[in-house]
């Protein structure tokens, strides 16, 4: 096993496994965050309307949502490694087949189907069960920055997505995109572990092991037989941290990880806080991946900017987003992640009611100045909003909790992308999407006060500690320090 003096020398492996999975977030990002660019490509094409293009972008929205608190149950049956895998596979055979369609029914299948299965099971979810299991200290930090993976993956591929569309055409993208999924394979199979003990090592800032002394027990009296625990029981906890109980009820569960899904979803249903939780996501999905993700490279256009100065863009939002993201995860480890939440809302929600009078054809001030502010606080609303799930379910069951929330964020993006496309073919511009999206923003802020700070004893989830709540007053600022 690892020695402390060793760690302390030596990159811990919690470091290099968050890095490979890093690389398959950005991956798996670049083409989900391609769609926007390739709409206008497709419908000139092939004819197709934008209702048509956008219900593709919904399909793909909507499955990749609803596929990430499955895969986190996967996860604990087949491992991390197996799923991402199989994951970037899917990707890249989606991505590439584009390049051979000839029916909308075919986007639907690969954007849908292929690209949006693989691309949620690397979800935020998987960032979710890394830090749980890899770090037991610096999750917020680690949490923010999977959290900006997908604006990286604006970053690296949007400029170059864009221009491949408009010179050599929109073929020579999506190879692009398979490619990258297909070259990242091979760092996963080296690089990352399932957990932490499976390559001898204890996680990121964890306490070192005491060995417990062994009880002298009187001669006089003569040792009792332990009882045995029956083999067919199992909790749902059990199976959802990845400690099976002992005997064959714990592998029988272990392989049922729908069942684990569905049992975690019907449990935290009765709490009021997993539907402000989910309720606030669906809206942030709303706001960022279903209208600005998806919508702004055709309104930017409507408005006379060429599609590869929106699709810079875009980038640029993704830039501003890394910053954002974890400086966001580094304030949740020290401030209230609800007063967090409200102040993202709130100023996305102002932010986008003036769209429709900064957009023309030209970068001017006022645009520019939005895209740094949008990028700031695209995804900040996901460490404090993983932070209130451990606080609110326990660390063991937080990562299929939040793989709810975020696919209640995939299907507000989904509603949100089929809408936005309605209200451009109905009325031949994007007004009413702004100001629709600012109001529920604005919504969504407010209700974030109504979350409790956190679960009340009684209904808190068995290995939730008060560190895994939301820090306390006189927790703020005070940060358990470890070593790289």
């Amino acid at each position: 096993m690892t020695t402390p003096s060793t760690e302390r020398r030596t990159i811990h492996r919690a470091w290099w496994v968050a890095l490979a999975v890093l690389g398959a977030l950005v991956a798996a990002a670049g083409f989900r965050s391609s769609t926007g660019a390739l709409i206008e490509p497709l419908e000139h094409e092939f004819g197709w309307s934008r209702t048509m293009t956008s219900g593709a972008v919904t399909a793909n929205l909507v499955i990749y949502g609803l596929t990430a608190p499955f895969a986190a149950a996967l996860m604990e049956r087949l491992g991390l490694r197996r799923v991402i895998v199989a994951a970037l596979l899917l990707v890249g055979i989606g991505s590439g087949l584009t390049t051979v369609m000839t029916s909308p029914w075919q986007l639907w299948v690969l954007w849908g189907g292929f690209v949006g299965l693989g691309a949620g099971a690397m979800a935020l979810v998987l960032g979710s069960v890394v830090a749980n299991r890899w770090f037991e200290s610096r999750r917020g930090l680690v949490t923010g920055l999977f959290s900006a993976a997908s604006s990286t993956g604006q970053l690296v591929f949007l400029p170059a997505i864009a221009a491949l569309a408009a010179g050599p055409g929109w073929r020579y993208a999506a190879l692009v995109v398979a490619g990258a999924a297909f070259a990242i394979i091979p760092v996963i199979v080296l690089v990352v572990a399932d957990r932490p003990a499976d390559v001898g090592v204890r996680p990121y800032g964890a306490a070192p092991e005491v060995e417990p002394e062994p009880e002298v027990k009187p001669e006089s009296k003569p040792e009792s037989k332990p009882e045995s625990k029956p083999e067919s029981v199992v909790t749902p906890t059990a199976v959802v941290s990845g400690r099976h109980t002992e005997g064959t009820g714990g592998r029988a569960e272990a392989a049922l990880p729908a069942r684990v899904a569905l049992q975690t979803l019907g449990e935290a249903s009765h709490r009021l806080s997993f539907w402000l939780l989910a309720g606030t996501f669906f809206i942030c999905g709303w706001s960022t991946n279903g209208l600005i993700g998806t919508h702004f490279i055709p309104a930017a256009h409507d408005h006379g900017m060429p599609p590869t100065t929106a699709a810079g863009l875009l980038a640029l939002i993704g830039i501003f987003d890394i910053a954002g993201t974890v400086a966001s995860g580094w304030l949740t480890d020290r401030v209230d992640p609800r007063l967090l939440l409200v102040g993202y809302y709130v100023l996305r929600g102002l932010s986008l009611l003036v769209v429709p009078s900064v957009l023309g054809p030209g970068v001017e001030p006022s645009l520019f100045l939005f895209i740094v502010f949008y990028g700031l606080d695209w995804v900040a609303t996901v460490p404090p909003t993983m932070a209130l799930c451990r606080a609110h379910f326990g660390l063991e069951r937080s990562s299929i909790v939040f793989g709810w929330v975020f696919a209640a964020h995939m299907v507000g993006a989904g509603i949100a992308a089929t809408f936005a496309g309605w209200v451009r073919q109905s009325s031949g511009d994007y007004f009413w999407a702004w100001l629709t999206a600012g109001i529920l923003c604005l919504i969504a802020g407010f209700a974030c006060l109504a979350i409790p700070r956190r679960a009340p004893e009684g209904a808190r989830s068995p290995g939730t500690t008060p560190d895994d709540a939301a820090p306390s007053a006189g927790q703020r600022g005070s940060v358990t320090k470890s070593s790289a």
